[in-house]
């Protein structure tokens, strides 16, 4: 890993940012970019290998002997606070949360155990909720913060075999769009990615022809840039892998209206449902305010 020094090269010296999951795969490959960019990285993994060699240490090792800055953590997501104080006991700040650590345990719903179940949203979405609940305050009082949360097409598309994670993923989602409305006066930017990567978790899932382009470090520069004081972006949704990136966002149908003198029956809702359905007039209403707004216009309660 070389360290960055062009001129016009998007940096965060001074930044202190956690990264959760950072032993290996995404998480690894987010704190080694983040860290040739000035960042100063707390690499948080409670993984160890066979030999009981700790990941995050050995990536922190990584990091020092390219020339940045990094401490370990090897504390449990569900122990968040004490992610926080890592960061705050070696560099006094914390400017950044990348929540990205997490595991599959897929099952048919019908056969799921509640064991596994719980195991994947204790990590998944209470994990990312105590990391980043956490560092919230230092981000509310210092005026400047940014957060990611690391969801998944499992959550919103859906996938066999994935309700547990599925659910967990999406979420976080709607953890990042209520944070970021909560944030802004504060100018903590909050996002979600999901990302397409030949991880150490969905590697074997791929074609071994794909892998070579489906790197983690295809998708660490989106997440560079989303953890960047000049990113605007808050709120945002988006696909990342092997250099592609997309932003996504709800649609909703101009829907179906009946009126006043209609008698509102369910014979009524079934003869309405192919307009209420058909995206032909579709609209996409950014926060919850315009979502309101647009349907009381559409039931005639306040001007067009």
């Amino acid at each position: 890993m070389a360290m960055q020094s062009n001129d016009d090269a998007l940096r965060f010296d001074g930044q202190v940012i956690a990264i959760t999951g950072a032993g290996n795969g995404l998480g690894r490959s987010h704190a080694l970019l983040l860290a040739s960019r000035g960042a100063r990285v707390v690499v948080n993994d409670p993984a160890r290998d066979a030999a009981g060699s700790s990941a995050a240490e050995q990536v922190v090792a990584e990091i020092r002997a390219a020339g940045g800055v990094a401490c370990a953590s090897l504390d449990s997501v569900l122990e968040g606070e004490r992610i926080v104080e890592a960061a705050l006991d070696a560099f006094g700040r914390i400017d950044g949360v990348i929540n990205n650590a997490g595991f599959i345990r897929d099952r048919a719903f019908h056969n799921l155990s509640d064991a596994e179940w719980q195991a994947v949203v204790d990590v998944h979405l209470q994990g990312a909720y105590r990391v980043t609940h956490a560092a919230w305050p230092h981000l509310r009082q210092q005026n400047y913060g940014r957060v990611l949360f690391t969801v998944s097409a499992a959550g919103i598309y859906g996938n066999f075999g994935q309700a547990n994670y599925g659910s967990a993923k999406l979420a976080l989602y709607g953890l990042a769009r209520t944070l970021a409305v909560e944030g802004a006066r504060h100018n903590i930017r909050v996002n979600a990615v999901a990302p397409i990567a030949a991880s150490q978790m969905m590697g074997a899932r791929m074609p071994e022809s794909w892998q070579a382009r489906m790197t983690p470090e295809a998708v660490s520069p989106v997440v560079a840039w989303l953890c960047h004081a000049d990113c605007p972006e808050t709120g945002g949704l988006f696909e990342a892998g092997g250099g592609w990136f997309a932003k996504l966002r709800w649609e909703r149908s101009a829907g179906a209206t009946i009126g006043d003198h209609a008698p509102l029956t369910p014979e009524a809702v079934a003869r309405q449902w192919a307009v209420a359905t058909s995206f032909a007039a579709a609209d996409h209403p950014a926060d919850v305010t315009e979502a309101g707004t647009i349907m009381f216009q559409r039931l005639g309660l306040v001007p067009g």
